[in-house]
């Protein structure tokens, strides 16, 4: 048994771990014995559980690379809801995977015209019938959130009335949404019509300070940052930023599948993250790691509480100290 810090997904925290029947078991405050954690050797760093990805599309990568990285948590916001699901299965060796199923778009709407889309990862919802029924497909498939394709920038956006149909369809089921909002206004009007949580950081115009401080206060953005370039990304970078010391939440995300990137931790988001203000524990709560008091939890040792989360890797059997 070692005496050990760990981070609860808030704050850092002392306890014990120790190697029972194979398995690494983590507990919270001193061992049920007359022992103090500070008779027991001390693990050398810090543990960690797993990291979130928000946002990825499994069925554009090889998601068995997933084995071999520190993510223990994945989120697919749009794909074929029956491959995800059983592609969710498969991965599920490597890390636990929740799913949003099938873009919603209006009809002609992103990413109905995308080569890369694959076939039934989008439904195009013409009416507040075809609302409520793909919501419920989505539902019924197995989602935990529901996502929502607004960009004006690559055809037609949803009028008020269907998004907010999709909004309290999604709510009735227990479902949040999760918004792709691109083009000009279209982060504010989703974030006005329901969405809880931003697909990417608003990056097609800066947001005003007022804006900002709104969505703080409501909604949730995960980050995408790498995935832009030149003023695109600068303005990411600064509405993130002023978000963040505005006191909203920020979600590592990486769009993984979007154009080459790691099938894993994606150093280059670490860094814009960094670049917005966020390190240290604000970016180990960006990264939303796994529950380490859980068993089945992928336990990471970092070599300090304020390490680059790029130099985690797997706990084993042998940091442990006889």
């Amino acid at each position: 048994m070692n005496a050990a810090t760990f981070f609860d997904g808030e704050e850092w925290r002392d306890g014990t771990i120790e190697m029972i029947d194979g398995r690494m078991l983590l507990r919270p405050g001193s061992p049920a014995s007359d022992l103090r954690l500070s008779d027991l050797p001390r693990l050398d760093g810090v543990i960690v559980g797993g990291f979130t990805d928000h946002h990825v599309h499994l069925q554009l990568v090889d998601h068995a690379l997933l084995h071999d990285s520190t993510l223990g948590r994945v989120i697919d916001l749009g794909g074929n809801p029956a491959a995800v699901a059983a592609l969710s299965e498969g991965a599920a060796r490597f890390v636990a995977v929740e799913f949003a199923g099938a873009f919603l778009t209006p009809v002609g709407g992103y990413p109905s015209d995308r080569d890369w889309a694959p076939a039934g990862s989008f439904r195009e919802i013409a009416d507040t019938a075809a609302a409520t029924a793909a919501v419920a497909e989505m539902a019924d498939a197995g989602a935990s959130c529901i996502k929502v394709a607004n960009n004006s920038t690559a055809g037609p956006v949803f009028s008020d009335l269907l998004f907010r149909a999709m909004v309290e369809a999604a709510a009735a089921r227990g479902l949040p949404v999760v918004a792709h909002a691109e083009g000009v206004g279209e982060a504010q009007r989703a974030v006005r019509l329901g969405a809880a949580r931003l697909a990417h950081a608003p990056f097609t115009e800066r947001l005003d300070d007022a804006e900002v401080t709104a969505q703080a206060a409501s909604v949730s953005w995960i980050s995408t940052l790498a995935i832009h370039e030149g003023d695109t990304h600068a303005t990411a970078v600064d509405n993130v930023r002023r978000f963040h010391a505005a006191g909203g939440t920020v979600l590592y995300g990486t769009d993984m599948g979007n154009g080459p990137m790691p099938v894993g931790l994606n150093p280059s988001e670490l860094t814009a993250l960094r670049d917005a203000g966020l390190d240290g524990i604000d970016l180990l709560r960006a990264l939303a790691p796994q529950n380490p008091l859980d068993p089945a939890a992928l336990l990471l040792r970092l070599p300090g509480t304020d390490a680059d989360p790029t130099l985690a890797r797997p706990l084993t059997s042998a940091d442990l100290k006889a």
